[in-house]
């Protein structure tokens, strides 16, 4: 019997295990990078080591560390969570060359699904349908688009879709680059690209005495960047043939490798009708999956705890639950989708997500950070129907209180509530039809005013009321990128607005009464940021600082991270045109194109590969005239 658990992992996948081993009697131990000292990982284990450093290189990839770590804490099974070194069978086999109980497949069974490559000759031997291999130095112009992929590795990195044969080459170099970083294996490979395809996958848990199960679908259509952002199980529209098959496949996957313990089957589902569509397999993660919990929920099961028995040499029952009901389950991002995705950092404040599941690994007045991935949690709801499932989570999310960085919250809500979406008619290029109107700005008009006038009684109590009650006063915010001014009065009967009956104000509530209708704004303040309800102000200086003007086509960092690369020839003095990428940076596990603002002539370049940034440094500037 497993006594004491270390998670090879961070964040929210550390918490979640810890969940369950507690709830078992199972003492737990961390381990914690000196940029996560105080992360809500580490302070939820039993006990945490650190391990000296920063980056995912110096601690979370070092696996003798780890071994080390889990040895002198006295723990004597070892769970890798996903990502970092949970598909590494060489830091499988350390753990159990230490004399402790891994809890994952066996090595061989990781090895056998490491190189996607190799794990697509298995399938095709064991019969599984799958998208062959392309020779890049055979590729034609009839056989694009096509997908340039990492051998090893996964969640989008080393990833490029190629719709031009000249840009091919390139897009291998720039694939092969990205993957090493994040892998230490640069080995790519080319394979056809299914346009409108439905990524859908099969979650199995198997045991060491031959039972296989194959718990239902999911379906990870909506993505971005090729990293999935909403989730559902079971996956909707799926005829009883293509569930027969897609099962069939996971099943012989599983068996054709050995595999023990949880794991997932990755499928493309092609077609008009996805009903009758074909079935294309992916790859195999020999992990948990960031989603399984969705699959938790319409089965009722405890995966973690399935794990942890099959460790343990347990046995599963012959059948699987039956399922029940719909879960959909979203991902909270500290991103912001209208900037390309750029990943967002500083303190998060508050986070509440009433009347869901919510799996996080922050609390609230945590410091979101430039070294890791920038999911803040992952909000699940269970419902009998899909419709109701998708409206608990849509409501959820509405109601959520997020202050901090900026999130992906806004386009969750939306993207929950889109037609394409409810209707079940989404396939993965969703984000690309649909981005521009998800991120539309569509901030609360009463916003400033309610923010206004929080300010204005808080100020009050220390003398704020004294002007003039004919006096207008003014207060200027930015919201949503755009500068707003509003103008209230002071009057006997209290404060005044045109357009509007102020019925009530406070430091933390203004009620407003609109056209007849009561209006409730719940306001917070944390330093110059402004929350009211869902809508985030930044409250503005009367006069701005000189010192914060930049020449126009400035380039400045969106946010904190490494230069990775410079367009090639860039210097001082070169022409550019609109739109081309000038620098990229590397920050939270995503790489971002900082490109031209106009077609013009460089005059001052601040960057070289390799030089760290933090957000707002002016990287180069670009002279349109």
């Amino acid at each position: 019997m497993i006594s004491s658990v270390l998670v090879a992992n961070r964040g929210e996948i550390a918490c979640r295990v810890f969940r369950t081993c507690h709830e078992l009697g199972i003492r737990t131990v961390a381990v914690y990078s000196d940029a996560d000292e105080n992360a809500l990982h580490a302070r939820v284990a039993d006990s945490a080591v650190r391990l000296p450093g920063a980056s995912p290189a110096e601690t979370y990839l070092r696996g003798e560390l780890i071994v080390k770590a889990a040895v002198a804490a006295g723990a004597d099974a070892v769970h890798p969570g996903y990502g970092f070194l949970s598909e590494n069978a060489d830091f499988a086999r350390a753990v159990l060359d230490a004399g402790l109980v891994w809890i994952g497949p066996p090595p061989e069974a990781i090895e056998a699904m490491a190189s996607k490559t190799r794990a697509k000759e298995l399938m095709a031997a064991a019969g599984v349908p799958l998208l062959a291999p392309l020779d890049p130095d055979a590729v034609t112009e009839k056989d694009l688009p096509v997908l340039v992929k990492a051998s090893a590795g996964g969640g989008g990195r080393g990833m490029r879709v190629v719709r031009e044969l000249a840009a091919l080459k390139s897009e291998l170099s720039a694939a092969s680059v990205e993957a090493a970083s994040a892998f230490g294996d640069g080995s790519v490979f080319v394979e056809p690209y299914v346009e409108h395809a439905r990524h859908v996958e099969v979650q199995i848990v198997a045991d060491g005495h031959g039972t296989v199960w194959a718990l239902g679908t999911r379906d990870c259509s909506l993505q971005r960047r090729h990293q999935k952002v909403i989730e559902e199980a079971p996956a909707p529209g799926l005829g009883p043939d293509v569930e027969r098959r897609l099962h069939a496949a996971a099943t012989a996957a599983a068996r054709t490798i050995a595999y023990t313990g949880a794991g997932t089957v990755e499928f493309l589902v092609s077609g008009d009708e996805v009903s009758e569509g074909r079935v294309h397999f992916l790859e195999m993660n020999t992990r948990l999956q960031v989603e399984h919990p969705v699959t938790e929920a319409v089965f009722g099961l405890d995966l973690v705890a399935l794990q942890l028995r099959v460790a343990e040499g347990g046995t599963l029952d012959g059948e699987p639950p039956t399922p029940s009901g719909h879960a959909v389950e979203a991902r909270l991002y500290a991103e912001d989708p209208s900037q390309d995705w750029a990943p967002q950092t500083g303190t998060l404040h508050r986070l509440s997500v009433p009347g869901v599941r919510l799996d996080t690994g922050y609390g609230d007045g945590d410091t979101i950070g430039v070294h890791y991935d920038a999911m803040l949690a992952k909000a699940v709801a269970h419902a009998p129907t899909r419709a109701e499932a998708i409206r608990r989570l849509a409501g959820a999310l509405e109601r959520a209180t997020v202050h901090g960085p900026v999130t992906n919250r806004d386009l969750l809500v939306r993207s929950l509530h889109h037609a394409e979406f409810t209707a079940a008619r989404m396939n993965t290029a969703f984000y690309e039809r649909h981005l521009a109107d998800l991120t539309a700005p569509a901030p609360d008009p009463y916003a400033p005013l309610a923010a206004a006038l929080a300010d204005a009684h808080g100020r009050s109590r220390f003398g704020g009321w004294r002007n003039l009650p004919s006096q207008p006063q003014s207060r200027r915010y930015l919201v949503a990128g755009e500068e707003h001014e509003v103008r209230y009065r002071h009057t006997r009967q209290g404060p005044a607005a045109e357009g509007v009956h102020v019925v009530e104000t406070g430091p933390d509530l203004v009620v407003l009464e609109i056209a007849g209708v009561r209006r409730k704004f719940a306001v917070a303040r944390h330093g110059d940021r402004v929350y009211v309800n869902d809508t985030a102000l930044t409250a503005l200086p009367r006069f701005p600082a000189p010192e914060t003007a930049h020449a126009p086509g400035s380039l400045l960092a969106p946010m904190p991270g490494t230069v990775v690369r410079v367009a090639e020839g860039l210097t001082e003095g070169a022409p550019v045109q609109a739109g081309a990428p000038l620098i990229w940076l590397e920050a939270m596990k995503m790489e971002h194109k900082i490109t031209a603002p106009a077609t013009g002539t460089v005059t001052a370049l601040h960057v070289s590969p390799g030089r760290q940034v933090e957000m707002g440094t002016l990287l180069a500037v670009v002279d349109p005239t």
